[in-house]
């Protein structure tokens, strides 16, 4: 399966047929259609979840992910990257992998790990990590509405990343892998989600990564019923983590749509997997960069270079690193040295939001124009380095030889993201890193 975020890319797998008897039937929303509805979740058995919960399949290359499973037969990565339980070196497009995705699945629900709730609930999942807390309500969302623009994008997805995903869904029968979405704060729902915390969780653990997971079942009608009108008025969510998840469900909802006869509208292939947040909720870290050389310039040329569009300054050695404080702002790690970069020009205020981004800043003036990244979402001079790794993993890709310069990022605001996709255009890639982050494991969305 695709390895993304960092890790290496995988072969490009090869296309399931779509069945051709008929086309799928076009999606009608209408703006009153609730965006998600409650739905009968897959997930641990009571006191289990702490065996399951697996980080999420792309954050993690397949010998991380082989390490982190070792010893731990339960655990979801054996389902989110099965290629762990094959050869070293097996291609992970092959179909092999997605049966031993399916394979894996019906094991931990035979064993009794992994049970299927009766009836249709809402979910409410806190993450905890260090002072930071965000709680949000797991459900089904509607892929009508993702395809009217009402459960919003804000970044490109690769097909190849999207057809491994959409494979995997089909050999297992579920969407595993829950996609973070955002909303405008919601004062009725927060009031009912306050009352939920309140009472005793179904499963509470501490994740190997710190992050605190509590999962509350809401099985009250009165308190389902309280929820869905809370957001019954809700016209637009946001993706937040998930762009290729959600665009793998949709593939698979057009399958399933052209080879259903008896299609309705209300079949759980019509939905995905997700969870709301509320968007001040949300914590957002910088997306740093890392580029490979210099463009063939020498430090001497590339620094003058940088001038022409930066006020280049060295941070002195006791103020190390060098973390952009305001819009505009970077930091920068080259010869072992850190440098304050600051725009000369700021983006004009009638810039479009896209524009407006230190991450388009950064290309459009730098990564461009003087070290000669034409495409960063394919040109493998460039690498990806998630906030939470901190300077130092700059320092370290720099010092080791890896690579020449490292680039320290101000974090996306979530008013930029949902501006961004107000607008329709798209990021350029890696420019959020959420967390914490959601866990694969806690709850699946079975496609009956």
């Amino acid at each position: 399966m695709a390895n993304t975020k960092g890790a290496a890319e995988s072969p490009t797998p090869a296309a399931r047929p779509t069945p051709a008897a008929r086309p799928a039937p076009a999606a009608r929303p209408t703006p009153a259609a609730p965006l998600f509805r409650p739905f009968a979740a897959l997930r641990p058995a009571p006191g289990r979840a702490a065996e399951v919960a697996a980080p999420p399949y792309d954050v993690l290359t397949t010998d991380e992910a082989r390490a982190r499973a070792r010893g731990k037969p339960w655990s979801f990565l054996h389902v989110s990257r099965p290629e762990i339980d094959l050869a070293p070196g097996a291609d992970p497009g092959a179909p092999e992998v997605y049966a031993k995705a399916g394979e894996n699945l019906r094991r931990m629900i035979a064993a009794g790990v992994l049970r299927r709730d009766p009836e249709p609930h809402y979910y409410v999942w806190r993450l905890a990590l260090a002072d930071h807390v965000q709680t949000g309500v797991v459900a089904a969302a509607s892929i009508a509405a993702y395809e009217a623009n009402r459960i919003r994008r804000h970044e490109s997805t690769r097909p190849d990343i999207e057809e491994d995903r959409a494979r995997q869904i089909e050999a297992v029968g579920a969407q595993t892998g829950p996609v973070m979405t955002a909303h405008r704060p919601l004062p009725e729902a927060a009031a009912v989600l306050g009352r939920i915390v309140g009472q005793p969780p179904a499963d509470s653990f501490t994740a190997d990564d710190g992050v605190d997971h509590t999962l509350w079942v809401v099985s009250e009608p009165a308190s389902i019923e309280r929820l869905t009108r809370a957001y019954a008025g809700l016209d637009v969510l946001y993706i937040a983590d998930g762009h290729h998840r959600s665009a793998a469900a949709r593939r698979v909802a057009a399958r399933r749509r052209a080879a259903n006869a008896d299609h309705r509208g209300d079949e759980a292939y019509n939905f995905f997997l997700v969870v709301a947040f509320a968007s001040d909720e949300l914590q957002i870290l910088p997306y740093n960069r890392v580029v490979r050389d210099l463009n063939g310039l020498t430090k001497e040329a590339f620094l003058a270079r940088l001038g022409g569009g930066f006020v280049v300054e060295p941070v002195p050695t006791p103020a190390l690193p060098a973390q952009p404080a305001r819009p505009g702002e970077f930091g920068m790690y080259l010869d072992g040295a850190w440098y304050r970069l600051a725009a000369r020009e700021a983006p004009p205020p009638e810039a479009e939001p896209l524009e407006r981004l230190d991450v388009k800043l950064l290309y459009d003036r730098l990564l461009e124009p003087i070290l000669g990244l034409r495409d960063p979402r394919s040109d493998p001079r460039i690498g990806f380095v998630g906030g939470i790794r901190g300077c130092a993993e700059l320092e370290r890709r720099v010092d080791g030889g890896e690579m020449a310069v490292a680039f320290a990022l101000n974090p996306t605001r979530m008013a930029d993201l949902m501006a961004v996709a107000d607008s329709g255009r798209m990021m350029p890639p890696k420019c959020t890193w959420f967390e914490p982050k959601l866990a694969d494991g806690m709850a699946s969305h079975v496609l009956e």
